[in-house]
């Protein structure tokens, strides 16, 4: 690995409130991935939770939007992959893919598994068309490379209760030379709004920014690159 000690972040579905979250993540210097459904992005594609509406983005303009990020494939259309046969795998994520690639001019090599759905045969699926790492929904509260990316499991959730109780311990541990740490931070942008804690987000990166001992990087940069 190229770091000692690294911070990545993964957010979902491609909604109207990564605006502002990416907008936080650029002014303090994080790198994030984000994973998207290119058969539904669009603002027509939209449900609501709590009284809060949440709409996909259209697709014109997230390249310029996410430039410095990284975005990475979540299925085409969000469906759960684990009871697909392999015509069904083949059009969520290699359509998806080649979406991702004429679009945003990058064909990943990473995702996250739409509503954490995995098994053994989903992840070697996805090992033979060339992804990387896939992030599932449960949390390691551990900063150890994953061992299997492909089953990947973030350090927590952003709303995790422990996030700053890890964030402190990040800061202040001493890595070995051959083991690097990598804190993995996930969620959906939307949930800022139906908890109304965007200061959380903005309190652990004011936090963890501007340090020198610690590598901001994408999913990718942290995992694969």
């Amino acid at each position: 690995m190229k770091y000692r000690k690294a911070l990545t972040f993964s957010y979902d579905d491609g909604i109207e409130q990564d605006r502002k979250l990416v907008e936080i993540f650029n002014r303090y210097g994080m790198k994030a991935t984000f994973n998207l459904n290119t058969g539904i992005q669009s603002p027509e594609s939209n449900f609501e939770i709590e009284g809060v509406h949440i709409n996909r983005m259209k697709q014109d303009g997230l390249a310029e939007l996410y430039k410095g990020h990284e975005i990475a494939t979540h299925g085409l259309t969000h469906a759960a992959p684990t009871d697909m046969t392999k015509e069904e795998l083949d059009k969520e994520f290699i359509t998806d893919m080649k979406n991702i690639e004429r679009i945003y001019g990058t064909y990943p090599v990473g995702m996250a598994y739409a509503y954490g759905c995995v098994n053994d045969t989903v992840a070697e699926y996805l090992k033979s068309i060339g992804i990387k790492y896939g992030r599932t929904v449960e949390s390691s509260h551990s900063f150890e490379i994953p061992k299997e990316p492909i089953k990947l499991k973030a350090t927590c959730h952003h709303d995790d209760e422990m996030l700053f109780e890890l964030a402190e311990k990040f800061i202040k541990a001493e890595p070995k030379e051959d083991e690097p740490m990598l804190f993995y931070v996930w969620g959906h942008s939307y949930e800022f709004d139906v908890n109304n804690n965007w200061d959380r987000i903005e309190k652990f990166c004011k936090m963890m920014a501007g340090r020198d001992d610690i590598f901001y990087g994408t999913n990718r940069e942290c995992l694969v690159d």
